[in-house]
């Protein structure tokens, strides 16, 4: 069970850091130098900070970050996964739709301050929050297809709602990174700050925000989610038995080989035929 101590934050060796202000706002900081990367141990983390965040009345806005400059998330670690793929990757996927669910679930707004690199699950990260500042200098993307995998984790149900079919599957197919002027354009991010300056943007936001009424908020904030997630469990379970079907195939070890041998990857697994739903 998560457990606030004394003070307001949780110990320093904890990976995902949580701060309660006084004035409403609480900030998650994800402390897994330097890429921030997701482990097992920050999904949990996230997940039960997420959680005592829900039952606390007093926090009327969230505001998720990274630490350092370099990086908010830059997804996974690829040496966690690679020699323990069949035990990690089952488990790693289903922990983090349970965190970043979490997240888009908690019934006040969300604000992700992304402070550096943002990609794979920490960009599925900024996807659950309801909005999102990027550095003017960072860079943001899916390039799990390199891999030979795809984004498990909500990159292929919720971008699309976010920057519209087209866009979100040009990013999804190429796994190229896009940097902040273009990630605004689409719609991907609400604001662009000043390099270094993501969270000050961000805590403005929230304090402005946190003055408003909280039973408004949470309205609104759970209409919104009622007309453009109606779909996300159902999303979730079809996701994660696709995601089973490129992480126990050919792909991923090729993908992997291809990325630690500096080399470029030969994919030889067939596509799916028509999906029946």
């Amino acid at each position: 069970m998560w457990r606030q101590p004394q003070g307001g934050t949780v110990p320093d060796q904890a990976v995902v850091k949580l701060e309660v202000r006084s004035d409403g706002i609480a900030v998650l900081t994800l402390d897994n130098p330097p890429l921030n990367l997701n482990t097992l141990l920050t999904l949990k983390q996230l997940k039960d900070a997420c959680l005592h965040i829900a039952a606390n009345e007093n926090v009327r806005v969230v505001v998720i970050t990274g630490a350092g400059s370099r990086a908010f998330c830059a997804g996974s670690d690829i040496k966690e996964f690679a020699d323990v793929r069949d035990q990690v990757v089952p488990k790693k996927l289903a922990d983090e739709n349970e965190a970043f669910t979490a997240i888009e679930e908690l019934p006040v707004p969300v604000i992700a301050a992304l402070n550096g690199t943002t990609l794979g699950g920490g960009a599925e990260i900024a996807l659950a929050c309801d909005i999102r500042i990027l550095d003017e200098n960072a860079k943001i993307g899916f390039p799990e297809v390199k891999l030979g995998v795809f984004p498990g984790s909500g990159g292929v149900f919720r971008l699309p709602k976010l920057v519209g079919p087209a866009n979100a599957m040009e990013m999804l197919y190429t796994g190229e990174l896009i940097g902040a002027d273009e990630a605004w354009r689409i719609g991907l991010v609400n604001r662009i700050a000043p390099q270094g300056k993501a969270l000050e943007h961000a805590l403005e936001l929230a304090a402005l925000i946190a003055a408003r009424p909280a039973l408004a908020l949470s309205l609104i904030k759970a209409g919104v989610r009622d007309s453009s997630l109606q779909d996300t469990r159902a999303a979730i379970d079809r996701t994660l038995a696709d995601s089973h079907a490129v992480f126990t195939g050919p792909d991923i070890e090729e993908g992997i080989a291809a990325f630690f041998g500096k080399r470029p990857p030969v994919f030889t697994a067939s596509r799916i035929s028509r999906r029946k739903e």
